[in-house]
């Protein structure tokens, strides 16, 4: 009969999480996971598998947890759908300019560099690029119904005008742009957008 687990599954999860979040995949060893987790290497193949198994979970888990939470900022009444989005973008900048680290994003990281070669990573980064798209043009014709935003404006084409300014904000604070330069793209992407004439 196996021995049941006496560790954390989650904890591990976290723990490796932030190895392959800090160092990437390929340079992340089972060794360093095992070092920073405290388990032997037989204790992690034998509950996750290899290291690709263990970082489709940990892929996964952010994923979702980024979806998750971005919900939780956008969705709501339309009366005030305008204030989420923008706290939605300046928070992005915000969060982005205090990663000192310059980690940057781990659906992004994860997906430059594994989409190529691995199928699980470019479905999971395309179904959570999908899902975060939606959240944005819902709030967004949440916006245009409340009267915040011009009556012909198009919302798809603007969740994806403001997602790949969001990628954008991260990908220069992870270049290691300053935070008045972020929060001033999210300041400027705002105010483009089209308002209803008077």
């Amino acid at each position: 009969m196996a021995r049941p687990r006496t560790f954390d599954e989650q904890q591990v999860l976290d723990t490796a999480r932030e190895q392959f979040w800090a160092h990437g995949f390929a340079a992340t060893r089972m060794d360093d996971i095992a070092a920073a987790t405290g388990l032997g290497k037989g204790s992690l193949y034998g509950a996750f598998g290899g290291k690709q198994e263990l970082f489709h979970r940990v892929f996964d888990d952010y994923c979702r947890s980024v979806v998750d939470a971005t919900a939780q900022q956008l969705r709501g009444d339309d009366e005030g759908a305008y204030a989420r989005l923008s706290g939605y973008v300046h928070a992005v900048a915000a969060a982005t300019a205090a990663d000192t680290a310059q980690r940057g994003c781990l659906l992004a990281k994860g997906a430059a560099e594994l989409t190529e070669h691995d199928e699980t990573v470019a479905q999971r980064a395309h179904t959570a690029i999908d899902a975060l798209s939606t959240l944005l043009e819902d709030d967004i014709a949440a916006c245009r119904r409340n009267g915040d935003l011009a009556a012909d404006a198009d919302p798809a084409q603007l969740a994806a005008l403001m997602l790949a300014v969001l990628r954008g904000i991260e990908a220069l604070g992870k270049a290691g742009a300053d935070e008045n330069t972020l929060t001033g793209i999210a300041h400027t992407a705002l105010t483009l957008l089209p308002r209803p004439t008077t």
